[in-house]
């Protein structure tokens, strides 16, 4: 292991769990820039565990990452809806990213059932 694994490493280990999150993300991006092969797509859900305080933006992002083999455009309607149930409608975000979690996993089952 050179220098610079040896650091990034170091500040991997420093990083959140999102913040690792992001760096892969970057890394395979970078990769596939360069003339890389895609990474596979999991075909299981990578739960990420809810943070403290939460967003319903940032409960999108955690769950688009925990559930990467779903396409996300055919739940804009639904994800939007919610959100707007919170931003605009007042609906405390707990209850909203209890029901993103249900309608994230809702798909999965439609997908995999799909799949079989």
């Amino acid at each position: 292991m050179d220098r610079r694994e040896k650091r990034l490493l170091a500040v991997l280990r420093e990083l959140s769990e999102d913040g690792r999150e992001q760096v892969l993300a970057f890394a395979e991006f970078l990769h596939v820039r360069q003339g890389g092969a895609e990474p596979p797509v999991p075909t299981e859900p990578v739960l990420i565990a809810r943070s403290e305080g939460e967003s319903v933006v940032r409960a999108i992002k955690r769950l688009a990452a925990s559930y990467p083999m779903l396409d996300r455009s055919k739940m804009l309607n639904e994800t939007s809806t919610l959100m707007a149930q919170n931003v605009i409608g007042g609906r405390p975000t707990e209850e909203v990213i209890d029901d993103l979690e249900m309608l994230f996993r809702t798909h999965y089952e439609a997908h995999r059932s799909a799949k079989a």
